[in-house]
């Protein structure tokens, strides 16, 4: 008599899933554990006061150096990538996105902390001395001091070789920096200023980024009217002399500077945040019939959620791609103002109302994000200056 041998015992296994270049951007449990801590911060009633009584403000007048910052700097978090030694608590760029994106979504000025750690300390961190960084990083760090960009000029705006604040030799080691920018945001709360300026003229000219101390005589400060509620200004640079200590990176090395580290600031994740706060401010109040309408931004909105997401995994594992920034930042930004214009046909002619008026629905968030809609397709390049980006290093089209 024969017995049947049984089949072999297999274990089941999980199919392969396909090779993918796409990272993957799902958080670990210690980085849930982060976000939620961060949350449970900014929507605490401490800094919910604050927020509710900025968003109180009357016309010409804007927040600068907040209590929130210091509450977050007191735990590392102002500046959470960077070193310990300098404030920061030695964590990665998505942490530093978890920042931004809780901030926002909890009605949180954010402008002072873009400029400040994002962009100024962002470039003395990666190409400053060690006394440039151990001077200016620790007080950014701890919400104690604000920072701006000088890189706009009124006839130069994306294109830097248009530039004409110009950086003259005055003796050795040292320049007198000549010139006007425009457009620059917190200059009238900030000590320091990033400035580029030509140190080599030519068709592709020479840059040099100074750290520009804004209280020098010979830098004048006038505020410029815009449509948001935070001021532009207008600096005029006279003859300031700056030294080699003044000096990011190499002398004449600004426009590859610009050029790589900008790409920081083109995620996508600090302009989704504000669209998506603007968006989930009507949720509760959309009639069946714009249902449809409601569900598609929606979907955008998490498109462009899950794009900025992959720029910063990218950023977080050391990679930088010009064209992905591009992306991010262009297609996240063009559904501002379909956004917005859909909250007001929600709101009404109420939603037209401002802070200033007691039957402003939600102290006038609308109106508010009906001015602020188009700068975001102007603010880290304009949209045209994404698609030319795109156009030419991806599609090859020009």
């Amino acid at each position: 008599m024969t017995t049947a041998t049984p089949p072999p015992t297999t274990t089941p296994t999980t199919p392969l899933l396909p090779a993918t270049d796409i990272p993957d951007a799902r958080p670990t449990p210690a980085r849930i554990a982060f976000r939620e801590e961060v949350r449970a911060l900014l929507r605490s009633p401490a800094v919910q006061e604050e927020v509710d009584g900025i968003r109180r403000f009357p016309p010409g007048r804007e927040p600068g150096l907040l209590t929130t910052y210091r509450l977050l700097g007191e735990r590392g978090w102002l500046a959470p990538s960077w070193p310990k030694r300098y404030g920061g608590a030695g964590l990665g760029h998505y942490d530093s996105a978890v920042v931004t994106e809780e901030m926002i979504l909890a009605g949180v000025p954010d402008d002072a902390h873009v400029l400040s750690v994002d962009i100024v300390g962002r470039f003395v961190l990666d190409s400053g001395t060690d006394a440039q960084r151990e001077r200016l990083l620790p007080p950014l760090a701890r919400g104690e001091r604000i920072a701006t960009v000088l890189f706009t000029e009124p006839q130069a705006g994306s294109d830097l070789g248009r530039m004409t604040t110009r950086a003259e030799p005055d003796g050795e080691g040292a320049w007198r920096l000549y010139g006007t920018k425009v457009f620059n945001q917190k200059s009238g709360f900030a000590d320091t200023a990033l400035c580029a300026a030509i140190t080599v003229p030519g068709t592709m000219p020479g840059i040099g980024l100074f750290l520009l101390p804004l209280r020098s005589p010979g830098v004048t400060i006038r505020t410029l009217p815009n449509l948001t509620d935070d001021a532009f200004c207008e600096i005029s640079i006279d003859g300031v002399r700056l030294t080699r200590e003044d000096v990011v990176g190499e002398v004449d090395d600004g426009w590859r500077l610009m050029n790589e580290l900008l790409l920081l600031e083109r995620t996508g994740i600090d302009f989704h945040a504000k669209i998506r706060h603007w968006l989930d401010s009507v949720a509760d109040a959309v009639p069946e019939r714009l249902r449809e309408r409601y569900a598609a931004l929606d979907a955008r909105l998490a498109a462009g959620h899950a794009l900025a997401w992959r720029m910063v995994t990218e950023l977080d594992a050391g990679r930088t791609d010009p064209v992905l920034a591009a992306m991010a930042k262009w297609y996240v930004t063009e559904q501002a103002r379909e956004v917005a214009r859909f909250c007001l046909e929600l709101r009404g002619r109420d939603g037209l109302l401002t802070n200033q008026d007691p039957d402003a629905p939600d102290l006038g968030r609308i109106e508010r994000a009906l001015r602020y809609a188009p700068t975001l397709t102007l603010a880290s390049g304009t949209s045209e200056v994404m698609l030319r980006a795109i156009a030419t290093s991806h599609l090859e089209l020009l």
